[in-house]
């Protein structure tokens, strides 16, 4: 079979991985029934739908004609770089780090950390957008998840509430 969408090949393949690899991992939790969900379930159903999706996508790329192939340009490394250091940004701030003595920073500041950290992977970076953007995002995220949800992880730095 010739690949007919380079871009939707590469992109079914990864969601069918992805999501096969989502499935796979959550067999190990106690996964339930549709009444009784246990840890497992949510993250079963989906990574089975993210796998189909993916497969869907995959035959699609081999079946459906494209007018150039739609070939797969140059990765963007620097937002790449900035998406996933972002993310790793928020893990470390929120949590901190025990094993080089970094304390847990807490929501609000990981929020900022995010976003500040983001907002560098386009063109354009104005530090009062980002600002505002980050307080937004703080306020709405202590809310739904402080107080609407009631989880248990710490809102402001560690040396600071003691």
């Amino acid at each position: 079979m010739k690949i007919k969408s380079e871009r939707n090949f590469y992109s079914g393949l990864m969601f069918l991985i992805i999501g096969s690899a989502f499935a796979w991992g959550a067999t190990k939790y106690t996964v339930g029934q549709a009444a009784r969900m246990g840890p497992g379930y949510f993250p079963l159903m989906l990574g089975i739908v993210l796998a189909i999706l993916g497969a869907i996508v995959l035959f699609d790329s081999l079946v459906v004609e494209t007018e150039d192939g739609e070939k797969v340009g140059k990765i963007a490394w620097r937002p790449l770089c900035f998406i996933v250091g972002a993310n790793l940004v928020f893990g470390f701030l929120l949590g901190g780090v025990p094993a080089l003595g970094i304390p847990a920073m807490g929501l609000i500041v990981a929020t900022y950390g995010v976003v500040l950290v983001a907002a560098q992977a386009g063109d354009q970076f104005r530090i009062k957008e980002v600002l505002i953007v980050a307080t937004i995002l703080a306020a709405l995220s202590y809310v739904a998840f402080i107080k609407i949800l009631k989880l248990q992880f710490p809102v402001w730095p560690s040396f600071i509430v003691g």
